[in-house]
Order: C-alpha cells, then sequence, then structure tokens
C-alpha cells in the first residue's frame, strides 16, 4: 500500500494538485482535524520497502451511519477536497462509492445547519473517486492481481520451503493453514508453487469420500519414497454440505487413518507482513499514477472506476461493476453452484485450478493413454529460477497424457554426448523450489554438432522437443528448424518456453527466472540504501545484469524508488549524465539522505560503472559521497519466487498439451513428421495471453548483435520512474488497448489546483 500512496502523492504534486493524507482510514476522515494532514513530496521518501501502510487503516462503524459521512464530508468540504483515491478491499470501496453518490445531499444538509455557506456547494459539486483494491486474498474481480497478494504468497512459500527441511529430516506431515476466509487464492497458488500433496478451498469444496482419497494420495507418495506430505488448507474451506474443514480436522484425519507424525502450522497475520516483494511495488506504483490520470479525467458524468491490472496493462473498469461480480462469487458459493463460482473467479483463477489437477494426483497406469511418444526436455543458456518448475511441470503432464520423457543434460552439449535417460513421475518430485537449473544447462548451440544430435534422436526415438532457456534457446530452436532440411530427425514438434534473468527474449513479455531476479535486486538495494541511514548523504551506483536488455535496471529502479537508470535502449550522453548529478545534488541539499542510480552492465561501453562513479564523485564533493557496487551473479540464484514457479509450472503445462497435439496431428505412416513453421514455436506471455509464435516468424522482431527484442513494451514504464524521482517529464496517459470501454474526458479548463 506504500508504493501506492507514494505514487498517488508524487504523480498528485507533479500535476500541481494539492494532496492530502487521510489517516486511520475512513475514521480520520470522519474525526477530520489532524487526521487529515498536506502531503510533501519529502513526506513519502524512504517508504517503498515499508509493509503495512504509513498512514494506517482502520475499520470505521461511524463512517456506515449518515451522520458519521455528514462529518467526513464536513472536514473534506472545509479543505476543498473534491477527489478521493481510496485503496481497499470492496467494502471499503463500496463505501466510496455510496459516499460519492449522497454527496450533493449531505452538502445540502450541511447549508441547511448553518456548517457551511452556500457558495461551498456551488465550488464542490461532485466528489471524484478513483479505488484501487488493496487485499491479500487477491479476492476482486476485474484484476488479475491485488495489491499485497504476491508479498503474502512470498511469506508463504518462505514458510513452506523452511518447514519442507525439517519434514524432510523427521517423515513428516505438515498440515498449512493459510488465510482466505472465501477466497482460495492463496491457498491454491502456494500449493501449485510447492508441490503440495492435497489443497482445501472454499470456492471447490472436494467430492463426499475425500477423507479416503486424500489419505491414499498420500500413503501412495509415501509408499514412492517421498519423506513429506505437504497439505494446505484455506482457512474457509468447506466440504460439499458447507461444514468447514479445518487444519486440526485434516491432523486428526491423517493421524487416524496413517498414524503419520502430522503437525499443524497456521500463517496468521505473517502474511499480511514483512517488506513488499517487487511485483507489489511495482503493481502499486503503476495503479497509483493511474488512479491520479482518472481522478483529473473524472466529469460527473463517468462512473467510479477502480484501476486494475490486466496482463501487463493499467486498466480502469468502473468500479461498482466489479463490486456486483465480486459479490456473484460469494453467492454461487452459498447456493452451491461451485462451478460457477470458480469461473466467475475469472480465467487465472481456474487455469490454476486445472494446472494443480493435472499435476498434483497421479493417474493410476491402468487408465494413462498409451500414445507411444518420446518427448526430450532440455535446458539452454544460463540458468534461472523456476527452471526446474517448469521441467517438473513438462514431465508430469507429458506421463499424464501417454508419453515417454526423457531429460537431457547439459543442453545441447550432453544431448549429441548422449546425456539422455528416461525420467519418471516421481523423479520431479520436490524440484519446484530448487534454485538453478538440475539437469544441468550450458550455451553450447546446436548447429556445430547437429550430426551428431540427429543421430542420439535416432537412437533414443525422440518425436518432440521441449526447449527451455533463454536467447540460446532461440538461436538453438532456428538452428534446428533450418537442419530440416538435411535432417529428417528434426522435422519433429518443437516448443521453447523463455527462461533468463534478463528477459530479452522476443515474444513473450516475461521469461521465467525474471521475477526471481528482481527481488534480489530490489533486496540488496534496500540493504544497501539503509546501509547510509543516520550516516551523510550518499549515493549509491548499482550494476545489474542483462546484457543490453534495460528491463532488470529499468523495473527495479522503479521498484527500490531510484534516482536514474541508465540503459542500452534508451542512449545517454555527457549531458545527460550532468543533468542528473544535478538534479540529485539539488534533491540532497534540500530533503532526501540517500540516492540510488542503476546501471545496466552493457547500457555504454565508454561510460561503464566506474565512470559514473568517479563522475557523481567529483560532482558531488561537498553536498554527498558516493559508493558503487557490482551486484554479479547473486541476481541468477535464489530459491524462484512465487511468481516464477508459477509460470514456469503452468505455460510448460500449455506447452506439453501442445506437443500432445502436434504429434497427433502430425502422425502420419508410422512415424511422426512435421516440417512446416507452425510445428517450432516459441509459448510466450503476451499481455494477458499465452501465445504459440513460430520462431521463424519471431526473426523480424529480433536484434540478433545485441540479443533483445527490437520493441519492448516495459519502457513506457521509464517516464513513471522519472516523474516519481521528481524529474519533469511528459507520461504518455495510457495506450489506447488500455482502457476497456471508458471515454476520455479531459475537463477543458483542467483546474490544476485540485485537491486530493
Amino acid at each position: 500500500m506504500n508504493a501506492a500512496v507514494r505514487a498517488v502523492v508524487r504523480m498528485g504534486l507533479y500535476v500541481g494538485a494539492k494532496v492530502y493524507f487521510i489517516r486511520e482510514g475512513y475514521q480520520g476522515m470522519v474525526d477530520g482535524g489532524e487526521n487529515i494532514t498536506e502531503a510533501t513530496w519529502e513526506s513519502v521518501s524512504s517508504m517503498l520497502q515499508v509493509g503495512g501502510t504509513v498512514i494506517g487503516s482502520a475499520r470505521c462503524k461511524d463512517f456506515r451511519t449518515h451522520e458519521g459521512r455528514l462529518k467526513a464530508a464536513l472536514n473534506l468540504v472545509t479543505l476543498g477536497i473534491t477527489n478521493l483515491c481510496v485503496i481497499g478491499g470492496d467494502g471499503s470501496l463500496t463505501g466510496a462509492n455510496l459516499f460519492r453518490a449522497e454527496w450533493s445531499g449531505l452538502l445540502a444538509e450541511l447549508v441547511e445547519q448553518g456548517s457551511i455557506e452556500a457558495q461551498s456547494v456551488q465550488n464542490y459539486t461532485a466528489l471524484h473517486i478513483v479505488g484501487m483494491v488493496g487485499s491479500i486474498d487477491n479476492d476482486f474481480c476485474g484484476t488479475d492481481m491485488t495489491i499485497g497478494t504476491d508479498s503474502a504468497l512470498h511469506r508463504i512459500i518462505e514458510v513452506v520451503d523452511a518447514i519442507m527441511t525439517t519434514a524432510q529430516s523427521h517423515q513428516r506431515t505438515f498440515v498449512l493453514e493459510v488465510m482466505g476466509r472465501h477466497c482460495g487464492y492463496l491457498a491454491l497458488v502456494s500449493a501449485l508453487a510447492c508441490g503440495a500433496d492435497w489443497v482445501l478451498i472454499p470456492e471447490m469444496p472436494p467430492e463426499d469420500g475425500w477423507e479416503e482419497k486424500m489419505c491414499q494420495k498420500l500413503s501412495a507418495t509415501r509408499s514412492r519414497g517421498t519423506r513429506l506430505n505437504i497439505i494446505i488448507v484455506a482457512e474457509g474451506a468447506i466440504d460439499r454440505h458447507g461444514k468447514p474443514i479445518t487444519s486440526s480436522i485434516v491432523k486428526d484425519l491423517v493421524v487416524k487413518c496413517l498414524g503419520f507424525d502430522t503437525r499443524v502450522t497456521i500463517l496468521g497475520h505473517v502474511q499480511r507482513g514483512g517488506t513488499p516483494s517487487a511485483f507489489d511495488r511495482i503493481l502499486a506504483s503503476r495503479m497509483g499514477v493511474e488512479a491520479v490520470l482518472a481522478l483529473l479525467e473524472t466529469t460527473a458524468n463517468t462512473p467510479a472506476w477502480v484501476v486494475s491490472l490486466s496482463g501487463n496493462q493499467s486498466v480502469r473498469l468502473p468500479l461498482m461493476e466489479c463490486v456486483e461480480m465480486t459479490q456473484k462469487v460469494q453467492k454461487a458459493m452459498d447456493e452451491k453452484k461451485f462451478e460457477e463460482a470458480v469461473k466467475l473467479r475469472g480465467r487465472s483463477f481456474e487455469n490454476n485450478l486445472r494446472t494443480y489437477k493435472l499435476l498434483a494426483h497421479r493417474k493410476p497406469e491402468s487408465e494413462l493413454p498409451t500414445s507411444n511418444f518420446n518427448v526430450a526436455v532440455l535446458n539452454v543458456g544460463a540458468p534461472a529460477a523456476g527452471m526446474n518448475a517448469a521441467v517438473r511441470s513438462a514431465v508430469r503432464v507429458g506421463i499424464s497424457e501417454g508419453h515417454r520423457m526423457f531429460a537431457v543434460n547439459d543442453g545441447f552439449e550432453g544431448f549429441y554426448k548422449g546425456q539422455i535417460k528416461e525420467i519418471k513421475w516421481s523423479d520431479v518430485g520436490g524440484w519446484t523450489g530448487q534454485g538453478g537449473s538440475l539437469l544441468g544447462t550450458k550455451r553450447t548451440l546446436p548447429a556445430k554438432h547437429v550430426g551428431k544430435i540427429a543421430e542420439q534422436m535416432r537412437t533414443h526415438n525422440i518425436n518432440a522437443l521441449l526447449v527451455i532457456g533463454g536467447f540460446e534457446a532461440l538461436e538453438s530452436l532456428l538452428q534446428l528448424y533450418e537442419a530440416r532440411a538435411a535432417y529428417e530427425e528434426f522435422c519433429i514438434p518443437m516448443c521453447m518456453l523463455p527462461a533468463t534473468i534478463s528477459n530479452n527474449v522476443p515474444g513473450t513479455d516475461l521469461s521465467i527466472g525474471a521475477d526471481t531476479a528482481l527481488n534480489a535486486i530490489v533486496e540488496t538495494c534496500d540493504r544497501i540504501k539503509q546501509s547510509a541511514s543516520g550516516t551523510k548523504r550518499r549515493v549509491f551506483i548499482i550494476e545489474t545484469m542483462g546484457g543490453y536488455c534495460g528491463y532488470l535496471a529499468t523495473v527495479a529502479g522503479l521498484a527500490a524508488g531510484a534516482d536514474a537508470a541508465y540503459i542500452y535502449e534508451e542512449p545517454f550522453d555527457i549531458r545527460d549524465l550532468q543533468a542528473n548529478v544535478e538534479h540529485l545534488t539539488e534533491k540532497m541539499k534540500t530533503s532526501i539522505q540517500r540516492g540510488l542510480v542503476l546501471r545496466n552492465e552493457n547500457s555504454n561501453e565508454n561510460y561503464t560503472t566506474d565512470f559514473i562513479y568517479q563522475l557523481y564523485t567529483e560532482e558531488g564533493k561537498g553536498v554527498f559521497d558516493c559508493r558503487k557496487n557490482v551486484l554479479g551473479h547473486m541476481q541468477q540464484g535464489g530459491a524462484p519466487s512465487p511468481f516464477d514457479r508459477n509460470f514456469g509450472t503452468k505455460i510448460s503445462a500449455k506447452a506439453m498439451q501442445w506437443v500432445t497435439k502436434k504429434l497427433v496431428e502430425t502422425f502420419r505412416q508410422g512415424r511422426v513428421f512435421a516440417n512446416t513453421e507452425d510445428s517450432c514455436c516459441l509459448l510466450g506471455m503476451r499481455r494477458r495471453a499465452l501465445i504459440f509464435q513460430p520462431v521463424v516468424q519471431l526473426k523480424g522482431e529480433t536484434d540478433f548483435v545485441h540479443r533483445i527484442p527490437k520493441e519492448q513494451w516495459w519502457l513506457k514504464l521509464r517516464p513513471l520512474m522519472k516523474i516519481l524521482a521528481k524529474y519533469k517529464t511528459s507520461y504518455d496517459v495510457s495506450d489506447s488497448g488500455q482502457l476497456e470501454h471508458v471515454v476520455h474526458n479531459r475537463p477543458k479548463d483542467s483546474d490544476a489546483s485540485v485537491a486530493m
């Protein structure tokens, strides 16, 4: 929430508005006085890394009464506030909408009482509101993610990873209870991210007789040599008859039926606390800026907006439509229409549930289809967190589809040397939480060894190929596609999944591993900034990885509150550097204590990190001193973030289903033969959709010299970073694809002195 507060304040000041904090939620609005204070640029410094909300939040009974809202209206009118930005759940947003509807009536009442002048009613005819959803449950329809959900998942996954090591040692079963009274999102996604054996959520109560099924599943997993079981229960879990299923009921059941040593851990309010994740900070910063723009464009005739996320776009949706949809989900659950509830939750929730069912429940051998196809999986390029989750998902989905799965060690180097072996369901147990690449990965490209690779494919009768990796994986697939003319062995379905921390693969907005690297950078920046607290003024110059791609530097800059981020895609010269130094010197003299400057490793061959460090040191003499840090390979390591685990898992499951479809389509006269462009694809995420794109068609979108896509969506986040760092720059409001069924109404005589 703090990132959202910071963005609203700074964007508000940037457009020339007066901005106020209302402390302690609606209670502060009703009580007025010192609870409503003017905000300055400095009052939101150094708060990005703080959890919770610095302006306080409280449940408020008074605001539910007419008298309470009358007091609140008086407090706002007295200060001339007519624009309200509300960050909260559907209750808070519904309250704001009611307040907006009553506004003119409340003012008329205040005039009658003599509390305000009649002129005030003329001046403040309408109250404009915009909502942002802050809720760890991710239970609001209309947005893919709510502010706080990703951070809550980070807390849960940290605990699960820690518990797994102790459960492994003692051969224990753990029952974990996570938050979600009416929404099973956290439970479902954390179960998917840690590969839990069983999950219980309110939207999809288990069939009658689930107790026996669950115990059979746990017992089967143990008999295959696994030393632990994890069961995740949402606090609102129920059975088909609406009876609650608590963590203690599950524990007693396991002890009674199986006699396993079982422990319960209730995560409770741990999930709400802690440092916000990089994803949450960026989401909230983008939403905050969009919220201010929405307020400026609202007129008396437009509905109240809620700012939400669709894929990687910030969009505005009518607030009450979203609230009504959210209430429909609860209604469907109350009426025991569970399938409908899952559908109403949205595509992403349905997808998570489908993928979880696919991976967690192993069908008995007798029920599996027999396809007699052999599919090979390999990692190519540098390691990226989340690769193992993708391999696990591919292996298990492949086995469920009836294929024999083969793992290739050490990329194409291992391929031509024959390091290929069959991999079974239980071989990939516990892989989701492991960083790096367990199969081993190399940057070797196949071109020099096509003959030997073709020979290995003949030997093992490989009918399809799944390649998980970065830019090298794309080059590899292009080379194998070219080799089809000479070697029929490569006339098979081939699919690539983008996995690289640099996020520099064309055809996809995001790559597996980039989120984990981003969190590593942001966490380090937080620590580095903290190291200067209490000392004299200091500026840190930090170098990030990414090759020629400035994604990590830019997005980490936005999440860590950087003053500048130098990247290859946005050329800069000595005049820009000078302007940045002067701007920072000015800020240091007046307000802030610490500055942060990020530089992508290949942003400029002459303006090196050392050069920039020396320049800042010289120019800042007497005002600030300088330190530099090169983050290096710590950006590639670490346990994968919840986002990367799930992204890897879902994208890989979808790829294997595509492979199956292609194998069936191209199987003729006893063999697989696929030589069309669309049988050699990259599966990428574009906005909200996962799309298969022939690699040949991606050639035109690629700068092969610098190994980056020619067009990159995140470049439009750069003005945002500059505005939040107090630069005067133009900000392109929204691209046309961003707003859904919304008419732009910019007030003609835009009164810049609005108060929000």
